[in-house]
């Protein structure tokens, strides 16, 4: 029996992209335990901020190879994936509070590392208002994809919007094609893709089952959104994705499948819509962000199992090596 092109391609990929496994990081002091943060890159550095309870912002010099503490957190901050923005980092969509019924946070929140202060940000369209949702940011503008109002109990919704940091002024664009919660957004070239995420929805009893297999773009040339021909290898929410060249990398997550939290890095060639895997984290996580910083992807901290913990504050990476 001859193998089928998609086996070929999925071989030839695999092939492509092997290397090392993750190195494990060993810092001169260790950063907090959080899980439902962000971690993100800015300016050079690693920042890890939020999460359940009241954390605070800390920031890894890859150079030094240690983590300070720059700041407390001016409250409750959990649920959102923090952009870089101008050298700062802005919270944009994202939740407090307890479950099941966590609430949006109605402003930006917009942290500077220089001064290691915080202040207010544009507030959030009042009939759009929503945590747990994806951010990413485009040519100047802001952008919040999908989301819930509703904490982990009802209202998820389908919503995209830009703003316009300058001004403070946002503005509506074509809803995606499914609604969303513990979504991480990721730009590839002039597209927006979404994989992963989930519909959180304790009014019925199923918080974690309703995952998302799909995978969607919108096309900023074409404004207009598409769902692939292929689906999620591992489905699971609350997962990190990141655009590097022409390829989505997916890591992290949680889902009903196991316990643990998975260590599965998968890669969607975008050319192509062909699948590839990287090594497994040494630690499967959740509820965290990723990386790219000096030619590695870098993932930290998160929920070693599904659900709430244990939380974790571990940091590693992995060289990014295409041949």
């Amino acid at each position: 029996m001859k193998p089928s092109l998609t086996f070929l391609l999925l071989l030839l990929s695999t092939v492509i992209f092997a290397q090392d496994n993750w190195s494990i990081v060993h810092p001169e002091n260790e950063a907090t335990p959080r899980h439902e943060n962000s971690f993100l890159e800015c300016d050079g550095k690693l920042y890890s901020l939020g999460g359940r309870g009241e954390r605070p912002v800390e920031e890894y010099d890859p150079k030094t190879n240690t983590w300070t503490k720059l700041a407390e957190a001016p409250m409750e901050i959990h649920h959102f994936q923090a952009i870089s923005y101008e050298g700062e980092i802005w919270v944009v969509g994202a939740l407090t509070g307890g479950y099941p019924h966590e609430t949006p946070i109605p402003n930006i929140l917009i942290f500077n590392p220089k001064t290691k202060t915080w202040r207010n940000g544009p507030a959030l369209p009042k009939d759009r208002m929503r945590g747990s949702a994806g951010v990413f940011v485009r040519e100047n503008k802001i952008y919040m994809v999908c989301g819930i109002q509703d904490g982990h109990f009802d209202g998820f919704v389908r919503c995209f919007d830009e703003l316009d940091p300058k001004t403070g002024t946002w503005k509506s664009l074509p809803s995606a094609p499914r609604a969303r919660d513990h979504v991480s957004a990721a730009l590839v070239r002039d597209r927006l893709y979404l994989a992963g995420g989930r519909t959180s929805y304790a009014k019925i009893g199923k918080v974690l089952e309703l995952t998302n297999n799909e995978i969607d773009y919108y096309d900023f040339n074409t404004n207009s959104w598409t769902t692939i021909e292929t689906e999620i290898p591992t489905p699971r929410a609350g997962n990190s994705n990141l655009g590097i060249g022409p390829y989505l990398v997916i890591l992290n997550g949680e889902s009903q499948a196991q316990t643990p939290a998975h260590a599965e890095v998968e890669v969607l060639d975008t050319r192509t819509h062909t699948w590839s895997k990287l090594p497994n984290l040494n630690q499967g996580r959740h509820g965290t962000g990723a990386a790219f910083l000096d030619g590695k992807i870098w993932v930290q901290a998160g929920s070693a199992n599904r659900g709430g913990g244990p939380e974790i504050s571990t940091l590693e990476y992995l060289e990014w090596n295409l041949r």
